[in-house]
């Protein structure tokens, strides 16, 4: 099925778009926080940390327009519409590049928290019409798998272009050109009718918002569902930010390993989502959550206690050591566990909306997504800041976790549907 998908007109296109579209989120932020690091003096890691609310604070503002927009127009003609809106952004983040100014990158940067927020409740909206039922779990694992690996290809990028001889100028044509393919790619999206015709925008955004959760709530099984997928990036951001606390402090490393981290941990998630896909071979279940939920934990409270006590500074290193090969495999297996779980989710949240009202509730899933996570990235600065260090964070997370996990299962289960 994964063939007949990634061949098909119906999918591909919008594929590559989603795929190209986090490329590049992730090729301009980390582009932008090394250039900020460099040339901001003192305020740069100020900077550096406002980055990553000043892009996800436009799910919070926005959200409710997003899910309005897509359920009351074309779907197909609103994504090419918003490619176009990318490509204009990386024209201007070329000028804050070659200026290396960081109010203008900064506003740009929010530009494209923008631009996701209003692709979100699209991308997920339009995979049930565009897919028959049996193909849906299949469509979101290629599209959760290619997402962490474009995230991965992203950084590596921004990473890699920025620090190089004419970084400004690599950078920018970088990320314009990715955006044009984006949208070339989704030239060829066929066309999504609307859910809702002639639905009336609310420009109220708090008024909105607070609607289209209410709306969503009113779903109990999707409402739950949402909630253990907020949980999910909200585990999966704290682990993803202690991996430069815990190279530096504990294994004595730096940038390389941050980087093999990301990439085992990318990798794992997207073999768990397709891994996933193939086991429920179509169907819609949530038999393998409380597995994959426990495996989180467990993986994680291993990988601390194989970081603990020993001295890793490199790559060559941790290839060069037992207690290497145990960290990656703990991370790669975390991972793994981590698209098992989420993938089902994403198809029943699609699967019992309101056909009239799914993109409204993907758009609520993206405002509790980025609450979850703002609420436990102020968490963790709190316990960093009282000197708790990245492996007790991490720890604490999966022990969370695994209280979570009762809680979980317990509320998303249903009587009526014996597979889950």
């Amino acid at each position: 099925m994964v063939i007949t998908l990634l061949a098909a007109r119906r999918f591909l296109p919008l594929f590559i778009t989603q795929f190209l579209g986090a490329l590049n989120d992730n090729l301009f932020k980390n582009a932008m926080v090394l250039l900020l690091l460099w040339r901001a003096g003192e305020a740069g890691p100020a900077l550096v940390a406002a980055a990553g609310g000043v892009f996800i604070l436009p799910y919070a503002l926005f959200s409710s327009l997003a899910g309005e927009l897509a359920d009351g127009r074309e779907m197909a003609g609103l994504i090419r519409i918003i490619k176009l809106f990318e490509i204009a952004l990386m024209a201007l983040g070329t000028i804050g590049f070659l200026a290396a100014d960081p109010w203008l990158l900064m506003a740009v940067l929010f530009g494209m928290g923008v631009h996701s927020t209003f692709f979100g409740p699209l991308k997920y909206a339009i995979l049930p019409v565009q897919l028959a039922h049996h193909e849906l779990v299949t469509g979101n694992g290629l599209i959760e798998a290619g997402t962490f690996l474009a995230i991965l290809a992203g950084t590596i990028m921004g990473g890699g272009l920025v620090l190089g001889e004419g970084g400004a100028w690599m950078v920018s044509t970088a990320s314009i050109g990715v955006a044009a393919l984006g949208y070339a790619a989704a030239r060829i999206i066929p066309a999504a009718p609307p859910a809702s015709p002639g639905l009336r925008l609310d420009w109220n955004i708090w008024r909105g918002t607070a609607a289209i959760l209410a709306l969503t709530r009113a779903n109990r099984p999707v409402w739950r569902a949402i909630l253990a997928i907020s949980w999910f990036w909200t585990v999966g951001a704290t682990v993803l930010s202690q991996f430069p606390v815990l190279a530096k402090d504990v294994l004595g490393a730096g940038g390389p390993v941050v980087t093999l981290f990301l990439a085992t941990f990318s990798i794992g998630i997207g073999a768990g989502s397709m891994l996933e896909a193939r086991l429920l071979q179509g169907t819609i279940s949530l038999r393998h959550l409380p597995w994959a939920t426990a495996g989180i934990s467990l993986f994680a409270w291993d990988f601390v206690s194989a970081s603990t006590g020993i001295h890793l500074p490199n790559p060559a290193a941790i290839a060069g050591s037992p207690a290497g090969w145990r960290i990656l495999a703990d991370l790669f297996l975390l991972a793994v566990c981590g698209g098992i779980y989420s993938v089902p989710l994403y198809a029943l949240t699609q699967e019992r909306s309101d056909p009239a009202l799914r993109s409204r509730v993907i758009a609520a899933n993206n405002v509790m997504n980025a609450l979850f996570m703002v609420a436990g990235a102020v968490i963790a600065a709190a316990l960093a800041s009282q000197g708790v260090g990245a492996p007790a964070i991490l720890l604490i997370t999966a022990t969370a976790n695994l209280l979570v996990l009762a809680l979980i299962w317990h509320s998303l289960r249903e009587p009526r549907n014996p597979n889950v």
